[in-house]
């Protein structure tokens, strides 16, 4: 058998000595969260507007979340569900259900009652956690056909006085009657339940991704996943001691969840928060609390560029600035240098690997794949293993294109309950991303395109399936394709082509307008096309690379 090129791992030669040095975590975010709230318990752990709440208070309030949540029925290996934008009730909230034993199940908040429902259901959640408007708006109704149990409801405009306007949403309600506050629970002074601490071969997370077929999967994080990028963001980043992250990715992103959150505790730093992302309000956060790091996907930086009142002085406190989850074009990467002084280090990861398993690290920069104008994602880390494999899963060489695969302590076990998906993208435990890329002889990695037809919108993926069984819902329609195209804001955009009943008389606004009601914000076609009928093989599959090719061109 010939040796694997990959495994000689020739990134190591371009690391520093603190990068390359070994990291093996046994344990969890709550142990990090306990350490660092013993030896420097004053310490502010997490800034939200005007408000403070230092390891301590944290480390007190996560116990008497969790004390209710086992007192309410909650057993170990139960799921709790959040869905909260960023702010610290989410952090209390995964920190209680941890400590009392459970599984955290993120949930996007733009997600839709349907969406939600097979989440609740697939998930078999005991416990959600979410806003009072969306529980009085949707949630109640979506949460009666589940296993869940126990609701907490939060008001995000709590822990905070300032109330910005611009933020939409930062509104002061008081709790559903039926529900229990988050906020009144977190200072009722429960003691955490013993014996509960988590193991870090434990599931910490069920994130659910539409990974590479149509129905959404659950991954199953372990803590130990999390902790060892968490300890591989703290030891490669080279902030200063202690940092101050700014959480710019959401918290129910497992970029956020492990690149801020996670690398924030192990760190003993400061996390700030600011609800949801408005590019003024974030610059005035920068101004206001100096961080020295964030992570987002290049939508967010090229909308903080954009802004009116931006300064090179708003980013001035910055020590590194990574870009995830979206293509970042090189062309953006050096205006956004020009304008305001900070240079964008791009990363590749999945939740299937936690978060990153390549990046490009402090002191130096990702080259530019002449031939192609494709800026590299970064090196992997030194535990991890990145090939590329053809077709029969033989590692090709370096500089030519195949399928990337990852092997490494961040790499998940597998799919919640599914072991055909899991066998099908773990074999061996090395994980089959389905992206297409190749690595040089350097250990740059570089991303080119995907195996399947996921769609990548800011960041978020969309299975075209899930909107083409939206649009085949509509009684005029016939038959529907769905695409990603280019898009210089989203990096892609969800495009949809459309063929339509004999008589019908629709027109692609109202198409959108359905697809809009039923689907996330990121999910919906902004843009559709009527044809006569769609290209098709010879067996009838419709072609979807042919509609590619077809809006490409126009």
């Amino acid at each position: 058998m010939t040796a694997s090129r990959y495994a000689a791992k020739p990134w190591l030669a371009l690391l520093t000595e603190a990068q390359r040095a070994p990291v093996a975590p046994d344990d969890s975010l709550v142990h990090a969260l306990r350490r660092v709230a013993a030896e420097t318990p004053d310490r502010v752990c997490l800034a939200y507007f005007d408000g403070r709440l230092t390891y301590r208070e944290v480390d007190e309030l996560s116990d008497s979340v969790a004390g209710h949540l086992a007192a309410r029925g909650l057993e170990p290996g139960d799921r709790v569900a959040i869905l909260l934008q960023n702010s610290p009730h989410f952090v209390l909230a995964a920190l209680g259900a941890w400590k009392a034993g459970a599984i955290v199940v993120p949930v996007n908040p733009m997600y839709k009652s349907a969406e939600v429902g097979h989440v609740l259901r697939d998930g078999e959640v005991a416990a959600l956690v979410c806003s009072g408007r969306a529980w009085e708006t949707y949630l109640r109704t979506t949460a009666a056909d589940s296993p869940v149990k126990i609701v907490l409801t939060a008001c995000e405009a709590d822990l905070q006085t300032r109330d910005d306007p611009r933020v939409s949403g930062l509104d002061r309600l008081p709790a559903p009657a039926d529900t229990d506050d988050l906020t009144a629970v977190a200072r009722a002074g429960h003691p955490a339940p013993e014996g509960r601490a988590p193991e870090p071969s434990g599931t910490a997370l069920i994130s659910y991704t539409s990974g590479t077929s149509g129905t959404p999967k659950g991954a199953t994080n372990t803590h130990r996943n999390i902790l060892y990028n968490a300890e591989r963001q703290r030891t490669g980043l080279e902030l200063p001691d202690p940092p101050v992250y700014f959480a710019l990715a959401p918290l129910f992103h497992i970029t956020g969840m492990v690149c801020q959150f996670g690398a924030c505790l192990v760190s003993g730093g400061t996390l700030v928060l600011a609800y949801r992302f408005e590019a003024g309000v974030v610059l005035d956060a920068f101004a206001e609390h100096r961080p020295h790091y964030t992570v987002g996907p290049s939508t967010a930086f090229m909308a903080l560029a954009a802004h009116p009142a931006v300064t090179r002085e708003h980013f001035a406190s910055f020590r590194m600035i990574s870009s995830g989850g979206a293509p970042l074009p090189p062309a953006l990467v050096e205006r956004f240098r020009d304008a305001l002084g900070p240079y964008i280090r791009n990363g590749y990861g999945l939740t299937e690997c936690t978060a990153p398993c390549a990046s490009v690290p402090p002191g130096l920069e990702a080259p530019v794949d002449p031939a192609s104008g494709t800026l590299a994602v970064g090196l992997p880390g030194p535990e991890t293993v990145v090939r590329i494999v053809d077709d029969r899963g033989e590692e090709v060489p370096f500089g030519e294109q195949g399928e990337i695969v990852v092997r490494g302590p961040q790499v998940i076990p597998g799919y919640w309950r599914r072991p055909d998906a899991t066998a099908e993208t773990f074999p061996d435990g090395e994980l089959r991303t389905g992206d297409i890329g190749f690595m040089d002889a350097d250990g740059w990695l570089y991303v080119v395109d995907r195996k399947k037809d996921m769609i990548n919108a800011s960041g978020f993926k969309v299975w075209p399936r899930e909107v083409e069984d939206v649009l085949h819902a509509h009684p005029d329609v016939r038959e529907a394709a769905v695409v990603g195209v280019p898009d210089g804001y989203r990096g892609e955009t969800v495009k949809a082509y459309i063929s339509l009943r004999p008589g019908a008389g629709t027109d692609p606004g109202e198409l959108v307008a359905h697809c809009r009601e039923r689907l996330a914000a990121y999910k919906y076609p902004r843009q559709v096309e009527i044809l006569p009928d769609l290209p098709k093989t010879a067996s009838g599959k419709i072609l979807r690379r042919e509609l590619r090719s077809r809006s490409n061109d126009g």
